[in-house]
């Protein structure tokens, strides 16, 4: 068994490979978005009133889409009442 002094909590070293393929390709993705949140909002922050205005264009837009595939789903036809 180990000695309490040889034990260590956490990694602490550097990767023995650098990251290539798909791994990089993720980290750079989650760096990307992480930017990208970080930038809007600052910018929500920055324009309250204009970060609400969009929100709420973009859930009455949602909202319509919804209602007008809902919409057209339904069977119009009225042959149960013949």
């Amino acid at each position: 068994m180990a000695k309490g002094d040889d034990l260590k909590a956490g990694f602490t070293g550097t990767p023995e490979e650098p990251l290539a393929g798909v791994r990089k390709a993720a980290q750079t993705a989650t760096e990307a978005v992480k930017r990208e949140t970080t930038a809007v909002a600052t910018a929500a922050a920055d324009h309250p009133h204009t970060a609400t205005t969009l929100g709420l264009l973009i859930g009455a837009l949602a909202f319509t889409i919804g209602y007008v595939v809902g919409r057209s789903s339904v069977d119009t036809g009225r042959g149960y009442w013949r």
